[in-house]
């Protein structure tokens, strides 16, 4: 099996357990079902998302009997992979989730989609029909198996209650280690029923499965000489920093090169915002200064990232000028995009630790840097281009403004967990992240539904931290009865829904793209207004669902807030409320845009600073 192999699991030879010296047996007489909770146990799983249901159901009698694990009933599968992805994300651990066979397993495709896409480690655990079943249309069947072979880094089909251990076991390891994402467990309802021995630890062999994590000294040689030579060098730093624990790594880094850092939307956090060298986040609305520091750069030196689409803009035109050194535990993203001058395989904190040590020893030989030119340039985009945002002439409610002030008055170690759309973008840019796992997000996927069930997992996780879920209109109708779970489990988050009425991010683009045709992108009123509609005015009308009710009577506090005179108030006196989840709708002006932005499939060299506004760098174009 490969870093990223995927496909039904076949019995594999019997060896040592995969990481650590062997420990003497438990050996215990039990059902497949009390197996897997014993497993669990084992592999420190104390939290599990999931609803049961027929084929799954053996599992959760011997649940209930664990000391160790907690199960948290959600109202929807969609809410449990989410819950387990956001505690992934606070926690840095491996997220559980369960579901039963058929369509509880399939509503985990989405949520087992996003962690693929964002390299989180979670464990999806599904049951099947008894194994004599598989493959004759039963009742509540699905090929789970197949369906997700290509959004897990692997998955098995258990049928044997004997390999439940060694199944649990792997499936922890390979979710964690290398570049993390979720693995599914799909265990047949016979396996879970039938009698057998628990063994811990188990044997296992996972023989194609070995991640490099050393990258090799040669090639980091190289890139310390490049970054030493170089005049316009970038830090472009993504998720993979973050994953690998290397955010202290990357400060001193940083800090010993001079050179300027870029973080991606799934790298906010690891490295600080308010840092002098921090030029923010790049790509389709990113920060002028970032993206403009990609197209002029000489060389990126490019750490846990992907050369994604939404960050490079037309590829081909993308840093023109650059060399790449590019590091990434997952050889695949190595060229997949961009071709590297300098390929490094290997684990973020493992590389940036060795360059840190080439690069001093590069400057002990009196090759150091000179970015004084390059500085220079940098702080005039920055002076002259930096993020704001326009109040509403009517004295509406501005989103920006709404997000800037909870990001001003939540405390220092507050988590954000943010939807898709506008509201995800401004929390991007208006909250400042100073410590890694602060910020939550669907970057790959773009997931809508994301936010609630993942501020509940990281919550979960973190239960001492405030846990604010910015979320949209649009993306609260899709996963809002998680809140009920969060009242009912003493999981009690914060939620800002950012309503101006509408699929924001889509009507912005029908704003500019398609002449304000505004075709079923408004929320808040009936067909009619699914057509040509007015702008300029704030968000309201019917306002069908009443916010404000729903989520009373999802049992949570809840509030409304349309004046900006109140908007400190209202925030305090949510966060004041800790003993159950409180919800305020905030009613935002429409027209609100996100700036800057680069057109899908155009040049980063286009980038607008706000509409109509086009950069002007005063440079030529060979510069």
């Amino acid at each position: 099996m490969t870093e990223q192999a995927s496909g039904a699991h076949h019995p594999q030879p019997r060896a040592r357990t995969a990481g650590g010296p062997q420990q003497p047996a438990t050996v215990e007489h039990v059902t497949g079902a009390q197996s897997l909770i014993r497993s669990l146990e084992e592999v420190g799983a104390d939290t599990v998302f999931g609803i049961p249901g027929g084929a799954i159901l053996p599992a959760y009698d011997p649940m209930m009997d664990s000391s160790k694990v907690r199960h948290v009933l959600v109202r929807h599968e969609q809410g449990a992979g989410h819950a387990a992805t956001g505690y992934a994300q606070a926690t840095g651990r491996v997220g559980v989730c369960m579901a039963t066979s058929g369509p509880g397993a399939t509503n985990l495709v989405t949520p087992i989609a996003d962690a693929h896409m964002d390299s989180v480690p979670l464990v999806a655990i599904t049951g099947q029909v008894a194994s004599k079943a598989i493959g004759t249309d039963a009742f509540q069947e699905a090929d789970i198996c197949g369906i997700t072979m290509p959004i897990t880094k692997h998955n098995f089909l258990v049928t044997d209650p004997t390999e439940i251990p060694r199944t649990i076991a792997e499936a922890f390891h390979i979710a964690a280690t290398g570049r993390p994402g979720p693995v599914l467990v799909d265990i047949a309802k016979d396996a879970l029923q039938a009698q057998t021995t628990f063994t811990w630890p188990p044997h296992t062999e996972l023989p194609g499965y070995r991640p490099v994590t050393k990258p090799h000294a040669k090639q980091i040689r190289e890139a310390a000489r490049l970054i030493v030579e170089s005049k316009r060098p970038v830090l472009y730093v993504g998720g993979g920093v973050m994953k690998a624990g290397a955010t202290a790594e990357l400060k001193v880094l940083a800090e010993l090169t001079g050179a300027p850092v870029t973080t991606t939307l799934m790298a906010l956090g690891s490295f600080p915002d308010s840092h002098p060298q921090h030029v923010g986040m790049p790509g389709m609305h990113g920060s002028v200064t970032a993206v403009t520091a990609l197209q002029k750069s000489d060389l990126l030196i490019t750490l846990g990232a992907r050369f994604d689409d939404r960050v490079t803009g037309k590829l081909d035109s993308f840093a023109p000028y650059a060399k790449v050194v590019h590091a990434d535990i997952d050889p695949a993203e190595i060229g997949k995009n961009r071709a590297a001058d300098v390929p490094i395989v290997g684990d973020a904190r493992e590389v940036i630790a060795d360059l840190i040590v080439a690069v001093q020893a590069e400057h002990d030989a009196g090759h150091r840097g000179d970015y004084t030119a390059w500085w220079k340039d940098l702080n005039r985009w920055r002076e002259t281009y930096p993020l704001g945002y326009d109040l509403p002439e009517d004295g509406t409610l501005s989103p920006q403004q709404v997000i800037e002030r909870i990001g001003k008055l939540a405390p220092a170690d507050t988590i954000y967990a943010a939807g898709v759309g506008q509201h995800q973008m401004w929390a991007a840019h208006f909250i400042g992240y100073e410590e890694p796992s602060t910020w939550l997000n669907s970057g790959g996927a773009g997931t809508m539904g994301y936010a609630v069930p993942a501020a509940m997992g990281a919550k979960a996780g973190q239960p001492d931290r405030t846990v604010w879920a910015i979320d949209g209109d649009g993306c609260f109708q899709m996963t809002n009865q998680e809140l009920v779970t969060c009242a009912l489990n003493n999981i009690p988050i914060k939620v800002a829904i950012i309503n101006n009425g509408a699929l924001g991010m889509v009507r912005q683009w029908q704003t500019l793209f398609y002449n304000q045709r505004y075709s079923n992108t408004v929320l808040h009123s009936g067909p009619e207004a699914n057509g040509l509609v007015t702008a300029g005015k704030a968000s309201g009308g019917t306002r069908v669902p009443d916010f404000v009710k729903l989520s009373e009577a999802m049992g949570c506090v809840a509030m409304r807030c349309e004046d900006p005179a109140e908007l400190d108030a209202v925030i305090a006196k949510a966060n004041a409320i800790n003993d159950r989840p409180v919800v305020i709708d905030f009613i935002v002006h429409e027209d609100a845009q996100v700036w800057p932005m680069v057109a899908a499939g155009t040049s980063n060299d286009e980038v607008m600073a706000a509409r109509g506004v086009r950069p002007d760098f005063g440079d030529n174009e060979d510069d």
